[in-house]
């Protein structure tokens, strides 16, 4: 049974930029599919992808950028001949481009990774040296365990960290929880831009305020929000935050922002004669990958490409805003027409917010169903050529905490913008065939 989404029914209670998503609900702006889907050569395999939280299906654009860069310009950067400028540029451009795409205030922002991992893992140990016996660290039950493990280790060095735990009825964070945790002593709060199994978002902004008025810092993981709604880290007022190119139609890559006057003070991870004011190459021992780095501008071409035919503004900004505003309006009909579905089943527990119109949901939707294991589930639908997932996500703390580490964690469907309503309807059909 598959029940049509109803996108003018929104939950507007205490919703941060519901105002902005009231007014793309009523818009008759869309993205064009057809044009979307052709930048994907991966969706032509014959499968569907509902796995899109564990890493998305890569751009044309970005994989032509690879190849232009590795046959025309595959030497090292700090030469003075003609290539290795080029070489030189080629990571600028991408440095600048990640900037321009999270609105950060210049390019030395900017800080290259393998992975996300890797990056919080960099942070923590480059942070560590400006921390003291007794100093506190807040961190979330509900985060990926990058954005925990990083902080807990460095109990090692008399660190104190607190969790922030969960309220397991609503299951979100609660401010008041935060202001009851945060004291004197606290120097960083490590939180979660959405958690990779609730998808719910959290208020970040109200979060770095309350933060910054103690004298602490704010680190956010935004790998799940970073596909699916444009970051604007001077409006959200955050230290330092991450997210994972491979997740947002990239190669698999990171992205760590720090405010440029914060990173001066981190200490240095590279060689001993790089000296602290060179940023952010000194958080990049080793270097970046210089073809990955080039490659990722071909993201933020992508999405101008396509807010360019949203908006009559002609800024960069503004194309990329009108290009997320088309994949928020787009991505709330595919969770909707689940979540349609899932309430409709009384065996079914859905995590997180129920309605897919509610500003603060992204598609990342995990649920479990009575007397079903979840890779039972997830495997029932593979004979339909339908990827979905099971299991906890790397967010083992938050999967036990809820109490569902004894049976497999949960059943992920998570979903992007080039996803079609027609694939979640054949999904939902293949459950109703298998689970019932």
């Amino acid at each position: 049974m598959v029940l049509k989404p109803d996108l003018n029914s929104v939950n507007f209670a205490n919703i941060e930029n519901s105002v902005n998503f009231v007014l793309i609900l009523n818009q008759q702006n869309q993205l064009d599919l057809e044009y979307v889907r052709s930048q994907f050569p991966g969706l032509n395999n014959g499968w569907t992808y509902f796995d899109n939280a564990g890493g998305s299906q890569i751009l044309t654009g970005v994989v032509e950028r690879l190849n232009d860069f590795l046959y025309k310009r595959n030497v090292q950067t700090g030469g003075s001949y003609e290539t290795s400028l080029k070489t030189s540029a080629a990571v600028l451009e991408g440095r600048s481009a990640m900037a321009q795409f999270i609105n950060a205030d210049r390019p030395e922002e900017i800080v290259f990774a393998p992975s996300s991992t890797v990056a919080l893992n960099n942070l923590a140990e480059a942070i560590s040296h400006q921390l003291k016996p007794g100093d506190e660290i807040i961190v979330t039950v509900s985060d990926h365990e990058s954005n925990i493990g990083s902080w807990v280790r460095l109990e090692k060095r008399g660190v104190i960290v607190k969790f922030w735990e969960l309220n397991k009825d609503s299951f979100e964070l609660e401010i008041e929880e935060l202001e009851s945790l945060i004291s004197e002593r606290t120097r960083l709060v490590a939180v979660t831009h959405v958690s990779n199994i609730i998808g719910t978002i959290n208020p970040i902004k109200e979060i770095a305020r309350i933060v910054h008025s103690h004298g602490a810092l704010i680190c956010v993981d935004s790998v799940a929000f970073a596909p699916h709604r444009l970051i604007d880290v001077r409006d959200l007022d955050v230290d330092f935050l991450v997210f994972s190119t491979y997740k947002v139609y990239g190669p698999h890559f990171a992205v760590l922002y720090g405010k440029y006057e914060l990173l001066l003070e981190l200490e240095n991870l590279y060689h001993y004669f790089h000296g602290k004011d060179e940023v952010p190459r000194k958080l990049e021992p080793g270097n970046p990958s210089y073809e990955l780095a080039y490659s990722v501008a071909g993201i933020v071409e992508y999405f101008e490409e396509i807010g360019s035919g949203l908006t009559v503004e002609s800024g960069k900004r503004e194309k990329l805003e009108a290009a997320f505003e088309a994949v928020a309006i787009h991505e709330a009909g595919l969770s909707e027409t689940l979540l349609s579905y899932l309430r409709f089943r009384n065996d079914c527990k859905i995590i997180g917010l129920e309605s897919g119109t509610d500003y603060r949901r992204v598609p990342t939707i995990s649920f479990f169903i009575k007397d079903k294991n979840p890779d039972q589930i997830a495997r029932s639908v593979e004979k339909y050529n339908l990827a979905i997932r099971f299991g906890d996500f790397y967010a083992r703390r938050l999967v036990d905490y809820l109490g569902y580490g004894d049976q497999n964690g949960v059943v992920r469907v998570s979903a992007v913008h080039y996803n079609t309503i027609g694939e979640v309807e054949s999904l939902v059909e293949a459950f109703e065939k298998e689970l019932n």
